[in-house]
């Protein structure tokens, strides 16, 4: 990277002592901002935190759980990928956010208020031309759409990223990383003031097609759809897609998400399994009387480079693209030939990142999307920036 003030790096040493080690190699630089990493679960938490403590010391490293990584060499698993960012190019802090269910406004302004206070001391910039937010949070708890919103409402203008922890589809235990430690329960809210111009974007696959469905009976705080048209929903799902009910599985999933239009705009809502009363848990709330409606399927790669090359006409060369790619994105191309396409089509648009059980994009909890933030090159010390 020019002048280093953005460093990628990855390790797949499973000890976390050794991996602590080699990350610190390949990401430590001078006036150190911050560090991003995406954890694979198959690492002993409880010994990675301290081990990263102990070589990055009072550094900010804040970092996440995965469904799968995405880093210096695309798709990676059981791996963790990461990118450090250096002043004065870069100015970041971090808070954690506890106690997910009772998050409220007035919490989500008190966490922007004193970040914005805390980013805008450091760096000497405007906050709201030239910084955006992210989000990493427990992906079992189930408080995303609450929390994102909270904290799209009080950030005003600036963009706000998030992705949901995962722990590789077992649905037991997902973290973040923040001080050192593993928290469940728990969301790392980060504001990042940057001298380089960025874009926030969003891509999805899949077109609305076929009948809307209307929900009729559901438990949104517990993401649970029991009817669909007065109908079990699981069956009246298989109906109206032409689907074989003994066949329902993440794959299945995958392939044929619902869709929500707001504003014009689609918003992915995924099913997470069946269960057997043929209720449907998704993986984002959906409330009593909401309208979706059925997908087709497009090219995954190519609506992906397509929007990458979007984003290149407004910003130029990328510097990094930070990614948060939905695990039934990747589920849906494992084991074809597309997934060796999109893993280039990441590398060769520099994303680190990883798979996650939903994205936030603003104030939208939503899945089966790819969502990020792209950074490209000031064109010079007084260069102006702004965001999608």
């Amino acid at each position: 990277m020019d002048n280093n003030l953005v460093l990628l790096g990855s390790t797949q040493q499973q000890d976390p002592a050794l991996a602590a080690a080699e990350l610190f190699q390949q990401l430590h630089q001078p006036d150190l901002a911050l560090v991003l990493l995406f954890i694979s679960p198959a690492y002993d938490l409880a010994r990675l935190g301290p081990c990263l403590h102990r070589h990055f010391g009072d550094a900010l490293v804040v970092g996440c759980t995965t469904a799968g990584e995405i880093g210096c060499h695309g798709y990676q698993q059981g791996s963790i990928s990461g990118v450090s960012f250096a002043e004065p190019d870069f100015f970041a802090v971090a808070a954690r956010l506890d106690n997910l269910h009772t998050f409220e406004l007035a919490d989500a302004f008190e966490a922007v208020m004193s970040s914005r206070h805390e980013l805008a001391r450091k760096s000497g910039q405007a906050i709201d031309r030239n910084s955006f937010a992210l989000m990493l949070i427990d992906g079992l708890a189930a408080c995303e759409e609450r929390v994102a919103s909270r904290l799209s409402s009080a950030l005003g203008h600036i963009p706000l990223l998030g992705g949901s922890a995962g722990d590789n589809m077992r649905f037991e235990n997902t973290a973040i990383l923040l001080g050192g430690r593993f928290h469940s329960n728990s969301a790392a809210f980060v504001m990042v003031a940057s001298r380089h111009p960025f874009e926030m974007f969003k891509s999805e696959h899949a077109a609305r097609s076929g009948e809307r469905m209307v929900i009729t009976e559901a438990d949104a705080d517990s993401r649970l759809v029991t009817e669909i048209n007065a109908e079990p929903a699981a069956a009246e799902y298989c109906r109206l897609l032409g689907l074989d009910p003994d066949q329902l599985d993440p794959h299945t999933f995958a392939a044929h998400p619902l869709v929500l239009q707001v504003g014009g705009v689609p918003y992915a809502r995924s099913i997470q399994r069946v269960n057997d009363d043929l209720s449907l848990s998704f993986f984002c709330s959906v409330d009593e009387g909401v309208v979706l409606s059925g997908t087709e399927a497009q090219d995954l790669v190519a609506s992906l480079a397509h929007t990458f090359s979007q984003v290149r006409d407004k910003l130029g060369r990328l510097q990094l693209v930070l990614g948060c790619d939905c695990i039934l994105r990747r589920i849906m191309i494992s084991n074809t030939a597309a997934q060796s396409r999109l893993s280039a089509l990441l590398v060769q648009n520099r994303v680190v990142g990883f798979n996650t059980y939903g994205e936030q994009f603003n104030a939208m909890h939503v899945n089966q999307t790819f969502t990020g933030i792209a950074i490209g090159y000031a064109a010079g010390p007084s260069a102006t920036h702004g965001a999608g």
